[in-house]
């Protein structure tokens, strides 16, 4: 798929390094990558990745912009109040690079959904703020092979890993079952810095933009730990689980399945509860010891 001329003006600064010369930039203009969320890890990731020239975009979210999503999902604007953020998101891609192809999916990731959503994109990318969908998106990506660019943020703290479906460490080789309900901490308890928003999404970003193209080395079967707060950024290497429940010898779970929300919060966020006093603007982030 060669870039047009005003493409390769768009690009300059990308395509004089080796790594993203031209056949690398006709591998990148034909990638298909979907973004699970369009909030604060999700608008930097689409923002950078439309700007680069992925091929296709696809944005999956069921919510719409509020008040208390300003301070950090920069796609979004205080005119976009109240609107869906696929509309807004995509409304803002569009205008930063024509060149892109963005696919809206207005919908909550499902047990339903979750596999044929995924299996029509190269590399699917985590931009969400609760446990089940994350576990949903890791088990959708290890069994149709997809890889998966892991990111989470609260606080000041963020992490991030790649996944190659099936070949990697994947999320529950690290942490086999979501958290119980006593071990769940949400940013309306303890808040969320909105630049690390931003950082940790820029990673993913980069991450994706490495395996589309095919040059450097990704975050697979590595753990990076982030403290906005010190500034520290720590690499933690992580091993594949041979009892991973989806990955390993003897996978337990071969097909996708909801998982009970037992804590209130979550579950408020999960049935899309917003624009009301009672809906929770979370995100979360995994603070428990892996287990490999």
């Amino acid at each position: 798929m060669p870039l047009q001329e005003e493409e390769r003006w768009r690009y300059a600064r990308h395509l004089m390094m080796p790594e993203l010369g031209a056949a690398a930039y006709e591998r990148l203009k034909a990638a298909r990558v979907l973004v699970v969320g369009a909030g604060g890890l999700g608008s930097a990731i689409l923002y950078y990745l439309a700007a680069a020239g992925v091929g296709t975009l696809g944005i999956v979210d069921f919510d719409i912009v509020e008040h208390s999503n300003l301070a950090r999902q920069i796609l979004h604007t205080t005119a976009d109040l109240g609107r869906p953020k696929v509309v807004s998101a995509a409304e803002k891609l569009a205008a930063l690079n024509p060149h892109v192809r963005i696919e809206q999916h207005p919908v909550r990731f499902t047990a339903d959904n979750g596999l044929d959503l995924v299996s029509d994109y190269d590399v699917v990318v985590t931009g969400i703020d609760n446990f089940p969908t994350r576990y949903l998106l890791n088990d959708a990506c290890v069994l149709t092979r997809k890889t998966l660019v892991e990111g989470a943020v609260l606080r000041f703290l963020g992490l991030a890993m790649t996944i190659k479906g099936g070949e990697t460490t994947c999320y529950r080789c690290l942490f086999p079952d979501p958290p119980p309900d006593y071990g769940l901490i949400c940013s309306t308890e303890v808040g969320v810095f909105g630049p690390i928003a931003g950082l940790i999404g820029l990673v993913q970003a980069a991450e994706v933009l490495k395996v589309a193209a095919g040059f450097g080395k990704p975050l697979y079967d590595r753990l990076l730990q982030v403290d906005a707060g010190t500034m520290t950024f720590e690499e933690a290497p992580v091993e594949r689980s041979p009892a991973c429940p989806v990955c390993g010898a003897s996978p337990s779970i071969t097909a996708l399945h909801e998982y009970a929300v037992e804590n209130e919060r979550c579950r408020r966020c999960m049935a899309g509860a917003v624009g009301r006093p009672e809906h929770w603007d979370t995100s979360f982030i995994d603070q428990r010891e892996p287990t490999a």
